[in-house]
């Protein structure tokens, strides 16, 4: 299958392909002009490497477990846990600032209206 039937199956964009096999997560044969040629599995594997992108995860943490992950299933690999685990807390902390921020913000537009209010006594 070529890059551009890939691209089509997946929805995934020609550059990303080419980026996911600069990161290693992707691999093609090259052929004698230079035209990239992937196996049917690639689809599944497209389609693995977006799930774990949509789930926040680097190209570098996707990489460190993809290949398990293709093999076995998720469940088998002992490298996904930890970095589900370290994710979900980088998750939990950006909650918690976020909500810190947000109350701060409701506490600056709750005082600017207080005060247009009492100009206008």
């Amino acid at each position: 299958m070529k890059i551009g039937e890939l691209s089509a199956a997946t929805g995934v964009s020609v550059r990303s392909l080419r980026y996911y096999e600069e990161q290693k997560l992707l691999a093609s044969i090259r052929q004698h002009n230079g035209y990239r040629e992937y196996s049917p599995l690639a689809v599944e594997q497209v389609r693995t490497i977006q799930l774990y992108l949509a789930l926040g995860l680097s190209t570098d943490q996707i990489s460190s477990f993809l290949h398990c992950v293709l093999a076995n299933k998720e469940a088998f690999c002992s490298e996904v846990l930890p970095i589900y685990e370290r994710k979900l807390k980088e998750i939990d902390d950006q909650i918690v600032q976020l909500t810190q921020l947000r109350g701060n913000l409701v506490d600056r537009i709750r005082s600017i209206r207080e005060e247009e209010a009492q100009r206008k006594e």
